[in-house]
């Protein structure tokens, strides 16, 4: 049987596919060193984004990580639940809600920056070799979100 030269190549030479699940792989990493920590993969990047500046809206945290604010919301919620952030209304715009860290959401900071200790250590790769990889990975979605409209790059 010929193949069609619109056939899809075997998954494993595809870029999206060897994308998709380094992910996979990052996030296995990871999964034992959040459990420690009582946070999720998606958990702890709604985390990482408020480290970074606190006191933001749903909005902007779901623009962050390239999410709905519908899909953000449960999470949020559940991190509430939990003690990491406080949920208020905007003063100045009764529509938005302002997500901040309380001090325990704060704490958690210091205690996640094994992470990347962790990534370190399962990828046997160095920190510049990692940089260039984050690098490239980044100019490549850029470029791609650069020319499908009505979407921009996340942070």
């Amino acid at each position: 049987m010929s193949e069609d030269r619109n056939d899809p190549p075997p998954l494993k030479d595809q870029l999206c596919y060897a994308i998709y699940t380094a992910g996979i792989a990052i996030q296995r990493a990871y999964k034992p060193l959040l459990d420690e920590l009582g946070l999720t993969y998606p958990q702890y990047l709604v985390l990482n984004v408020l480290w970074s500046e606190d006191e933001q809206t749903v909005g902007a945290i779901a623009h962050a990580l390239a999410l709905e604010s519908s899909t953000l919301t449960p999470l949020l919620k559940r991190l509430e639940t939990s003690g990491l952030l406080r949920r208020t209304r905007n003063l100045s715009n009764e529509r938005q809600v302002l997500i901040g860290l309380t001090e325990e959401g704060r704490a958690l900071k210091h205690k996640a920056g094994c992470l990347s200790d962790g990534l370190l250590a399962a990828s046997a790769q160095t920190p510049a070799q990692l940089g260039a990889l984050n690098h490239d990975v980044r100019q490549l979605r850029d470029a791609i979100y650069s020319q499908i409209g009505g979407w921009s790059a996340p942070v």
